[in-house]
C-alpha cells in the first residue's frame, strides 16, 4: 500500500510518497511546488510515480487550491482525504473551543510533535511551534490534550505590515543583532525577537502551568531564521506534518 502525504501551506505545496501509511515506512519520492505551478504536477513530478493507494494531505489554502489538487490526482485512481481537526486523534486530546476551528496543519503538527517527543521517552509538556507565513506557537500537556496557543504574523508579513504603514520606512534584508544601529537590522531583528518572545512566553506559561520543564519542538520553512536566536532549546524539525500526517494514516488506514 503506497501512500502519498501532501501538504498546501500559503506558498507552497510539499508532498512525499511513502511505501506504506505509517511513521518507519520507506521514502519513495518527495518535492515541493508553488502554488502558481500545482498544475504542473501530473504532467511534471507526480507522472512517473508509482500510484499511491492511500492519501492524506492538510491545506491552509483554501478549496479553491485543494480542488487544483484534486484534478491533478486524477491521473491515479485514489480518493483525496483532507485533515479537518477531531475533538481527539492519535492520542491527541483538542482543547480548542469549537476543535474543528483549529487549523488543519497546526493539529497535523501537534500530532507529529507529540509522537516524536513520545518516542524519545517519557511524555513531557510540549510547546510545537511553526515559522512560516504565519508563525503559530501550541502547546500540549503532559496528557496529550492542547491547551491553546499563539498566532502572530511571521517575518515576511511584519515587514510588510511596516513598510505600508509607516511614511518613507523601506525594508531591506538586515542583520539580527543584540543592539542594532541601522533601521534594516533594527527591522529584522525586531521581527526576529518578537516571535522568539512569544516562544519563550509560553515555554513560561507551560512551565508554570505543568510544574515541568516542556521540550520545544520547531518546524517550517522560516524555522531555520529562528535557530541562531533563540534562548530555550529546541528541536529543528524539517518535516514535522509528514510525520504527523503519517501517525494519523496508520491509525485511519490501517
Amino acid at each position: 500500500m503506497t501512500f502519498l502525504a501532501i501538504d498546501v501551506g500559503n506558498t507552497r505545496l510539499k508532498w512525499a510518497l511513502h511505501t506504506a501509511p505509517h511513521r518507519n515506512a520507506p521514502l519513495l519520492a518527495q518535492g515541493v511546488e508553488f502554488l502558481e505551478n500545482i498544475d504542473r504536477l501530473a504532467n511534471g513530478d507526480w507522472g512517473g510515480l508509482p500510484h499511491p493507494t492511500r492519501m492524506l494531505g492538510c491545506t491552509v489554502a483554501g478549496d479553491v487550491v485543494k480542488r487544483r489538487v484534486e484534478e491533478q490526482m486524477e491521473l491515479w485512481d485514489v480518493s483525496a482525504n483532507w485533515v479537518v481537526a477531531n475533538s481527539v486523534e492519535a492520542g491527541l486530546t483538542n482543547g480548542y473551543d469549537y476543535p474543528a476551528r483549529l487549523g488543519a496543519d497546526r493539529w497535523v503538527a501537534m500530532i507529529g510533535a507529540w509522537h516524536r517527543s513520545l518516542a524519545q521517552g517519557p511524555a513531557r509538556p510540549l510547546v510545537v511551534v511553526m515559522v512560516g507565513t504565519a508563525v503559530t506557537v501550541d502547546a500540549i500537556d503532559t496528557q496529550g490534550k492542547f491547551l491553546g496557543g499563539l498566532i502572530l504574523p511571521g517575518h515576511g508579513i511584519m515587514l510588510r505590515a511596516l513598510e505600508s504603514g509607516t511614511a518613507g520606512l523601506h525594508v531591506p534584508t538586515g542583520n539580527v543583532c543584540e543592539f542594532p544601529t541601522n533601521t534594516s537590522d533594527a527591522l529584522t531583528s525586531g521581527g526576529t525577537y518578537a516571535i522568539a518572545g512569544a516562544m519563550e512566553r509560553m515555554v513560561q506559561h507551560l512551565r508554570q502551568h505543568c510544574a515541568q520543564e516542556p521540550r520545544c519542538i520547531m518546524t517550517g520553512g522560516a524555522a531555520w531564521k529562528m535557530a541562531p536566536s533563540m534562548s530555550v532549546p529546541f528541536e529543528l524539525v524539517d518535516n514535522l506534518l509528514f510525520e504527523g500526517l503519517l501517525e494519523m494514516a496508520a491509525r485511519r488506514f490501517g
